[in-house]
């Protein structure tokens, strides 16, 4: 939601923030590094019972998110590369942190609940793959009620009020789930318009017929050979 309606001003607004990175040597896939390192410290800050220390890191490990492609771009340098290396650290940084309170509520609260946070990261795997399935087939798969910069803020909120941070992630678990039956609606829908051709079976060729002339002169042989013998 965040990512369809703000994207294009809050580009805007890193720009200028990426192209004076690119000028003192940063490059993006540094500052994608950079943020993973941070979640890696909030995941453990978290697990900890480190709320607020975590809820820092979170925030701090999202700003190098937010400016690797403005870097990018400033350099000239976006490109497929770029984008496989910066999802693919997404899916990384949302597993350690989901992990971190997994190990959090599993301590402080019941074995049990550990499993919340395993289903919001299914879940959120869910609609990531739902996307660049998606993609990989020519479709749009985008938007929806809670993609990443949303349970990022969810996120955000329940550590700042500890107190509510079971229902705030099972909201962002009922969230995630209605965008993943939002994108499956969406894609279907733009699959059953696509026309699919049938392919055609090719044809076995057919046998020749033998003519009524052949058989008879082929009969009339066999007869004599047999008057012969």
């Amino acid at each position: 939601m965040f990512d369809g309606r703000f994207r294009i001003g809050v580009d805007r607004a890193v720009k200028p923030i990426g192209t004076n990175l690119r000028r003192i040597g940063v490059s993006a896939d540094m500052l994608t590094v950079f943020g993973l390192i941070l979640a890696i410290a909030a995941a453990v800050a978290i697990g900890a019972g480190a709320l607020r220390a975590g809820l820092v890191l979170v925030i701090l490990a999202a700003l190098p998110d937010l400016l690797d492609g403005a870097v990018a771009k400033a350099a000239g340098s976006s490109g497929p590369r770029g984008a496989f290396f910066d999802s693919v650290t997404d899916r990384v940084t949302d597993s350690l942190l989901f992990g971190g309170l997994a190990w959090h509520l599993a301590s402080t609260d019941s074995p049990h609940m550990a499993m919340l946070p395993f289903a919001l990261m299914a879940a959120a795997g869910l609609i990531s793959y739902q996307r660049a399935k998606a993609e990989s087939l020519g479709f749009n798969a985008k938007g929806g009620l809670m993609e990443r910069a949303e349970r990022v803020v969810l996120l955000c909120f329940g550590l700042l009020f500890d107190a509510i941070l079971v229902p705030v992630l099972w909201v962002m678990l009922a969230l995630t789930l209605i965008t993943a039956g939002q994108r499956f609606v969406k894609v279907w829908r733009q699959a059953s318009a696509v026309r699919v051709v049938p392919e055609r079976v090719p044809r076995r060729p057919r046998r020749v017929a033998r003519s009524t002339s052949a058989r008879s002169d082929w009969r009339a042989e066999r007869r004599q050979r047999r008057r012969r013998g």
